[in-house]
């Protein structure tokens, strides 16, 4: 039996806590011998104690180990002397030195949770692939600030980099079971190409990539209609494609939709690493009391399972992140024990323990 090499940093507020819990689930379901959670340093705290947000050896374990599971990481005030927060940059700096290109944010009504828009018969299944290494991203740590009177910041797009996230949202389309509402295989080209010539350029490339795929339907949103669809026809994507700072934005409000980022999970995948945490941030003010929900770190693991098992062609590891998945429903569905956030009582470790014997 394989065993996997998880780096994993806890990073910062709810982190730890919310690491720990998805770290039981994921062996409860897997058994004790095949994930090796291995614990690297890094994040604000760390940043405070070292002068290091990202040390040379945790970056190491994350390049060489099998996969990363990360929990959160920012502290109130702890900040560069740009005034950019010191915690985001702990993920981002792991993004751009492993070209983890493709942010996949699934997005989806679990059973048992109430979404607030009154009209989603058919469901809200979606996921959301944003393109994570160029857009207005790129500029990070390399803007300009004239003077104190004058900022900016370029837009890249480039070829490779949409060919390779259009692709990436395709082949999942091909892997998913098509849109709520009709069962169409689609792919949704977020953009702005009635304005700037990057978004123009972004949609031409899915177009060509497009025609590689005649059971996939391509789509098309402008960036700030698409922030009405998801909310009057959620049931009608499938995968949606976005540059960089345009699917950031829609993937909270995706979020919102499907019951809030608590439940929200993430991945950004390369073509060798990947990382996983929940889409949340790290949540300070409730730090070590035990409230948190684990949930969307969780299911976040659940993912990381998937990628693995694709990747390693080990398909114990996709049985297992269907039995997290279902357990996840059974617990929420039947109000076993459902979190502050959601509208229940129930913290960080009870969630987990539910969990837990839900999968058994």
């Amino acid at each position: 039996m394989a065993t996997y090499q998880i780096a994993t940093i806890e990073g910062d507020g709810i982190g730890p806590e919310v690491t720990q819990a998805a770290m039981k689930v994921l062996t409860e379901a897997c058994g004790s011998d095949t994930l090796s959670f291995e614990m690297r340093d890094g994040g604000a705290g760390h940043y405070v104690k070292s002068g290091e947000v990202l040390p040379e050896d945790t970056f190491v374990a994350c390049r060489d180990m099998h996969a990363i599971l990360h929990g959160a990481a920012g502290l109130p005030g702890i900040v560069y002397p740009d005034g950019t927060e010191v915690g985001n940059d702990l993920h981002l700096r792991l993004r751009f030195r492993l070209d983890l290109y493709a942010n996949m944010r699934p997005v989806k009504l679990l059973r048992g949770v109430r979404s607030p828009l009154r009209d989603v018969e058919a469901g809200i299944d979606y996921v959301i692939v944003r393109e994570n290494t160029e857009g207005l991203y790129a500029s990070r740590g390399a803007g300009v600030l004239l003077r104190g009177e004058v900022a900016s910041d370029t837009l890249v797009v480039t070829r490779k980099g949409t060919e390779r996230v259009a692709r990436f949202a395709f082949d999942l389309s091909r892997r998913r079971n098509g849109a709520p509402r009709d069962g169409k295989r689609r792919v949704t080209v977020c953009d702005k190409a009635n304005i700037l010539r990057t978004y123009a350029f972004f949609r031409a490339v899915c177009d060509e990539v497009a025609t590689e795929y005649p059971d996939v339907e391509i789509d098309y949103a402008y960036a700030d209609a698409i922030t009405v669809h998801l909310v009057k026809k959620p049931d009608f994507y499938d995968v949606i494609v976005a540059e960089n700072m345009f699917g950031d934005i829609i993937s909270d409000l995706g979020a919102a939709t499907a019951g809030g980022m608590g439940i929200s999970p993430s991945g950004e995948i390369g073509d060798h690493q990947a990382l996983f945490q929940g889409a949340h941030g790290s949540a300070p003010d409730i730090a070590g009391q035990n409230v948190a929900s684990p949930l969307a770190t969780i299911l976040s693991g659940s993912l990381m399972l998937r990628w693995l098992s694709e990747r390693h062609g080990d398909a114990t590891l996709a049985g297992a992140a269907d039995r997290i998945d279902a357990a996840v429903n059974t617990v929420l569905a039947e109000g076993i024990a459902v979190p502050r956030d959601l509208g229940g009582q129930a913290g960080c470790t009870e969630v987990a323990d539910a969990v837990c014997r839900a999968l058994g």
